[in-house]
């Protein structure tokens, strides 16, 4: 038995009745990560020590038929936008590269409290600020499927460490795409919630109106099982409502006939890779055979919503960046005569080329005489988009589209033009900017490379499209087909 190819849900069962221990499946992931994260680059901090001095502490627990959370020994690799005490969080940046929390996450809380195993904190783009997975502060995240490639970004550690079963799950951050395309380019399952579902708290915040928690797994089984326990109201994050949190593993086991789906025409447009459109198609004809109804829709503020975005983030990134002022943590370059120029030899130092940019144009953006110009229509347009879903959503139950216009580029390809980055993320911002929740899951290849479609749902009603993509997987075999790394 392959332990380290187990879904998160196997892995579980499997500890439940005794198969295998927890040492056992940990010491199988460490040995997977020493093969092959050479290649890869998955992983900033491997966190070896403790994950099996936790996976024998579980061990011990299950001798003694003790009761456990479901997360209990399941290895898993976190982001390294999230606080973990004890362990490096460097958000892949230079600034904070020896900086070590005093305290956990709310969700890394969940994680330590279930006694779950933390195997490593995966690469990123630097704060999430990239969507390919080149701008971490250290060194790039490969694609498992061909190391020539971009993995997708900003989550690019934590999709290919699932890709190349160097984990369980992973959990990432989705702003504007950040979890769903890199599922979509490694072939894993992402889960973006809606905003407030899972608690930020303890999270390196980027574009706080935007940002969202949510896992990368093998499989939407296992999406439903890690978002049951990592979802729900956070006192410490005052944006996560007392909204109900559904059985989701009950809830993908109901068939989808009569579900409708709708298929917007916005995201056909011209410049979407032959083969990706023949992909989702495909795949909205086999949602027919299982006897849900595919109807075309209009979603016609999508055009605006990117430009929309790269106002409203780097705006928020202007005023998130501030803390990084080389006075209280992180980088500092206390050799500086006066105050100014400490502020600004450690941020010069300190932040990577996307992270500065993001800045600049925030704080342009904010600017006097500029601000009603450009974040204020920023967020008109946000507010068109929501309510083009809230249409939508009166007569369609999900809304099927591409995760991305292409698969993954070769790295370096895009370097030298970031528009090219921002607008592969075109098919992920609206539902960000409208704060509803998204799936991507595997649907096929193109030139060998993996292509995921994405479900969209209302807000709070991830039950419907963890259903959709449940039951889509039922009848297909994408998400079990794995890379041959070299």
């Amino acid at each position: 038995m392959d332990l380290n190819k187990l879904t998160a849900l196997e892995t579980f069962e499997g500890l439940r009745d005794k198969k295998f221990s927890s040492e056992e499946i940990t010491k199988k992931y460490l040995e997977q990560i020493k093969s092959f994260d050479s290649k890869v680059g998955a992983f900033i901090t491997l966190n070896e020590t403790e994950a099996l001095s936790q996976a024998k502490l579980v061990d011990a627990k299950i001798k003694h038929n003790e009761s456990l959370s479901p997360l209990a020994g399941i290895p898993v690799a976190i982001k390294d936008l999230f606080c973990t005490k004890g362990i490096k969080s460097t958000g892949a940046s230079k600034i904070l590269e020896n900086y070590v929390p005093p305290y956990d996450a709310s969700v890394v809380k969940t994680i330590r409290e279930s006694k779950g195993v933390i195997i490593g904190k995966t690469n990123l783009d630097e704060f999430a600020m990239g969507g390919s997975g080149e701008n971490s502060g250290f060194f790039p995240t490969h694609n498992p499927w061909d190391i020539s490639r971009v993995p997708g970004g900003s989550s690019s550690g934590s999709a290919a460490a699932v890709a190349a079963d160097m984990c369980a799950y992973s959990l990432g951050t989705d702003t504007g795409g950040s979890i769903r395309q890199p599922a979509s380019f490694c072939n894993a399952t992402g889960l973006k919630p809606t905003y407030g579902r899972v608690s930020r708290y303890g999270v390196m915040a980027m574009t706080s109106s935007l940002d969202t928690i949510g896992p990368i797994t093998k499989n939407v089984e296992d999406a439903a099982f890690i978002l049951q326990q990592i979802a729900g109201r956070d006192e410490k994050d005052s944006t996560t409502p007392a909204e109900k949190v559904d059985d989701y593993l009950q809830e993908i086991k109901k068939d989808i006939k009569g579900l409708r789906i709708g298929l917007p025409k916005e995201y056909f447009i011209e410049g979407v890779d032959e083969e990706v459109r023949n992909i989702i198609l495909s795949a909205a004809k086999k949602f027919e055979e299982m006897g849900a109804e595919v109807i075309d829709v209009s979603l016609p503020h999508t055009d605006l919503a990117v430009a929309a975005y790269y106002i409203i983030c780097p705006s928020e990134v202007s005023s998130n960046m501030a803390r990084y002022d080389g006075i209280r943590y992180g980088l500092s370059k206390r050799d500086s005569r006066e105050l100014l120029d400490l502020y600004l030899d450690t941020k010069t130092s300190g932040f990577g080329a996307e992270v500065k940019r993001r800045i600049m144009i925030g704080t342009y953006a904010l600017s006097s005489g500029y601000y009603d110009a450009y974040y204020k229509k920023a967020m008109q347009v946000r507010t068109l988009v929501k309510q083009d879903f809230d249409k939508t959503f009166e007569d369609i139950d999900v809304i099927l589209t591409p995760v991305s216009p292409t698969p993954a580029w070769k790295l370096g390809e895009n370097t030298n033009n970031p528009l090219k980055d921002y607008l592969a993320d075109i098919f992920t911002i609206p539902a960000s900017l409208a704060g509803i929740c998204g799936l991507s899951l595997p649907a096929g290849f193109a030139g060998g490379l993996p292509v995921g479609i994405q479900l969209l749902g209302k807000r709070f009603d991830e039950k419907t499209i963890l259903r959709a993509g449940y039951q889509y997987q039922q009848v297909t075999s994408w998400h079990n087909k794995k890379p041959d790394i070299k």
